[in-house]
């Protein structure tokens, strides 16, 4: 059975304080569509080791956080390039970035 969503701004507001009260840091790379947009989430650690995270639909009808692409030592731009291509492609498309060793826990 599929949830409702809450609107793309509020989720993003909640994210970006929830890694601020944890000592960490989040900004906004790209906003979206304030009510339904896609959000694209990159959690690092000090600006590194990023990890690329989408909601993807599951059987069950939900949509569970899924990792989509991991920074790669040899092409660090990697991921800033792929969202940047889906931006072009999406301009509901809202990227976040999350500075925290934790980052991942905050994604439910």
């Amino acid at each position: 059975m599929e949830t409702a969503r809450i609107p793309a701004h509020l989720e993003v507001t909640g994210l970006l304080r929830a890694v601020g009260a944890r000592g960490g840091f989040g900004t906004v790379l790209a906003k979206g569509e304030r009510e339904a947009g896609t959000l694209l989430v990159i959690c690092c650690h000090r600006g590194t080791n990023g990890i690329l995270f989408e909601r993807m639909p599951q059987l069950d009808g939900t949509r569970k956080w899924t990792a989509i692409k991991q920074e790669n030592p040899e092409n660090p731009s990697e991921i800033m390039e792929y969202w940047q291509r889906r931006k072009r492609q999406d301009n509901d498309l809202w990227v976040i970035e999350l500075d925290h060793p934790e980052a991942e826990r905050l994604l439910i």
